[in-house]
């Protein structure tokens, strides 16, 4: 079990206690960099995930990874922590999220204005 830090650390220990595995820290957070998936641009995104996450690549090589976040906003953050992971040497990683999806915009605090920005939203 391979929490994305810090959000899904909590989910991570839970799942890995209910299912008796190993909980593993396979991502390095640099607590220096700010949340990605509020910036402005598709660019600006990937680079802060880079920038955000390391693979530890001792942890994780060779391994099949159970990947644990809390939630899934648009999804692209997701995608390049998959390819991080991959690129460390995971043999296969498969995603778990925590909170069920997030289906209509929030004007108070993340940064999802319209329909059109959320993954899986049907668009009507």
């Amino acid at each position: 079990m391979v929490p994305v830090p810090d959000s899904g650390n909590a989910a991570a220990m839970g799942f890995a206690q209910e299912l008796k595995m190993n909980f593993e820290h396979g991502l390095i957070r640099n607590h220096y960099v700010g949340r990605t998936f509020i910036e402005p641009s598709q660019k600006i995104r990937s680079l802060g995930v880079k920038l955000k996450l390391n693979a530890n690549q001792s942890t994780i090589k060779n391994k099949k990874i159970i990947l644990i976040d809390d939630s899934l906003v648009r999804g692209t953050t997701s995608h390049k922590i998959v390819k991080m992971l991959y690129d460390g040497g995971a043999k296969e990683v498969h995603v778990k999220i925590a909170c069920p999806e997030i289906r209509y915009p929030d004007f108070y605090g993340v940064d999802t204005p319209t329909k059109k920005r959320i993954i899986g939203c049907k668009q009507n």
